[in-house]
């Protein structure tokens, strides 16, 4: 059933001539503008701290749009021509009262009572926005019109600080109003993790630590800093990508069967296998996490800066650029099983991946045959980015009279069967929260439970004189990754391979 178009709203941007809404925001609106999702009865006001009229706002993002490398389709569309005659501007400090009377009074102007705001600002600024828009009555809902306030990520720099912002947030507003964005659920590979899960009971039935050897997640980036060294310098691999978004996919992974899909089901099963985490000691805290940071050298043809020598960063910076971590989820369904997660920047491929590796098969059936070598485990290889799609790898028999087997794999790719190549993965999180579906977007105790898992490591390495461990641009990251998961007679899925050659993955 083809969804319905959304409701007449107002989208306010809070940071509209900033890189997120130019880059990702607008191009995901013209889509839904092209495809029929949005109409004539969506309005957009960027809120910015630029002075300039709306005629500067559309002139910027034209000029961006210009540029992506998509063949100026969206620059050209019908969508964007029509888009950009609804688009409106007013600036403003984001901590005076004077922007919030200038965004009611256009509200109350607008064809439709309904708002949607967009906090695409340093999350400095999260807490202090939704309080100044409910003081001015902007997030008061009526039965006839919707008050909603999307946020993006970090939520929070720690345990004690998400707990904070939960907090403030909460007293203002409703948690029905408040959509957590992680980017990665927007991602149409995530969102059918659940439905290869639970509408196929071939891959249900052995969803479980009878059968499941081990799960590795990655989240491998080529580009370095660049030019967020002060951002980076301050937060770190392990705050900036393993709370948020490879534990949203942890949780996919990990979550029990909802008693239906709505949202509420969805997100109580997501939060309720986050809780689930052992929360380690510092004494395990040690033995199930490492860390790196990359030094200079050449990528892909390029000089890559060390994070230590990049702008705004402290020359005696202890802050990693790469994490490793071996967690459990204390459920009956994943007793005992580990979970490999490692992230990092100037790394060997672009890679987002879960690979789920199931228990070896016993050899002795084989032991008579001319099988010289134990059999490869299969693997199910869910690729998140840059080419999405499914892979499973199994053993079959060579050609010939003796007994041998090779891997082979079964692949389906999305860009095969489907027309995804100009989607920006926001598509689908501003439809949601334009209609109001939360599923994809992050409840308060998930939040914190992400937090609570991660806050021992924190701990450690905040009180640790050690440094991270180095590792070359364009390598796999530092070799006490390879040895966290080497000990346990394991080893990671190699970066970059993504379907279609599964040989060696196995060598």
């Amino acid at each position: 059933m083809d969804a319905a178009p959304s409701p007449p709203v107002t989208l306010v941007i809070f940071g509209a001539t900033g890189d997120l809404t130019r880059r990702l925001l607008v191009p995901a609106i013209i889509n839904l503008t092209q495809s029929g999702l949005t109409g004539e009865d969506l309005r957009i006001l960027g809120v910015g701290i630029d002075p300039g009229d709306d005629a500067m706002l559309v002139a910027r993002l034209d000029d961006f749009l210009k540029t992506l490398d998509d063949g100026g389709a969206h620059a050209q569309s019908d969508g964007w021509k029509s888009l950009s005659k609804r688009i409106a501007y007013t600036s403003g400090d984001f901590t005076k009262d004077e922007i919030y009377l200038d965004i009611k009074a256009r509200l109350e102007k607008a064809p439709s009572g309904n708002a949607a705001f967009y906090l695409a600002v340093p999350p400095q600024f999260f807490g202090t926005i939704v309080e100044k828009l409910a003081e001015h009555g902007l997030t008061k809902e009526t039965d006839s019109a919707f008050r909603r306030i999307a946020i993006e990520k970090p939520f929070g720099t720690d345990l004690a600080s998400a707990k904070a912002l939960n907090a403030r947030i909460l007293s203002k507003v409703s948690e029905s109003q408040v959509y957590r964005l992680d980017h990665f659920l927007g991602k149409e590979t995530v969102q059918n993790i659940l439905t290869t899960r639970f509408a196929n009971m071939m891959i249900e039935a052995l969803w479980n630590n009878n059968y499941i050897d081990h799960v590795q997640i990655t989240a491998a980036e080529t580009v370095d800093v660049g030019s967020r060294g002060k951002f980076y310098d301050a937060t770190g691999a392990l705050r900036d990508m393993v709370p948020n978004h490879l534990f949203q996919l942890l949780a996919m992974i990990a979550m029990e069967a909802p008693n239906g899909f709505g949202a509420e089901a969805i997100r109580s099963e997501k939060s309720k296998a986050l809780s689930a985490l052992r929360i380690y000691t510092p004494e395990e805290a040690a033995e199930h996490g490492v860390r790196g940071v990359y030094t200079s050298g050449p990528l892909n043809g390029n000089p890559v800066t060390a994070f230590r020598e990049t702008k705004d960063v402290s020359p005696d910076t202890r802050t990693e650029t790469f994490v490793a971590l071996k967690l459990y989820v204390d459920t009956w369904r994943w007793a005992g099983v580990p979970f490999y997660l490692r992230t990092g920047k100037a790394m060997k491929a672009r890679d987002t991946e879960i690979v789920v590796t199931f228990r070896q098969v016993p050899f002795a059936q084989f032991r008579e045959t001319d099988i010289k070598r134990s059999l490869p485990p299969n693997r199910l290889v869910i690729q998140v980015q840059p080419d999405e799609g499914l892979s499973v790898e199994l053993s079959i028999k060579s050609p010939g009279l003796s007994v041998d087997t090779v891997p082979v794999s079964l692949d389906f790719r999305y860009a095969d069967k489907f027309d995804i190549g100009k989607m920006t993965g926001y598509e689908s999180l501003l439809y949601d929260l334009f209609i109001g579906d939360q599923t994809l977007f992050q409840r308060a105790d998930g939040i914190e439970a992400g937090w609570a898992a991660v806050q021992p490591f924190l701990d450690l390495w905040g009180k640790s004189d050690d440094q991270p461990e180095p590792y070359l641009p364009g390598s796999m990251g530092p070799t006490c990754a390879d040895e966290l998961i080497r000990k346990d007679g394991r080893q990671w899925h190699e970066l970059g391979v993504i379907l279609h050659n599964p040989k060696s993955a196995h060598e």
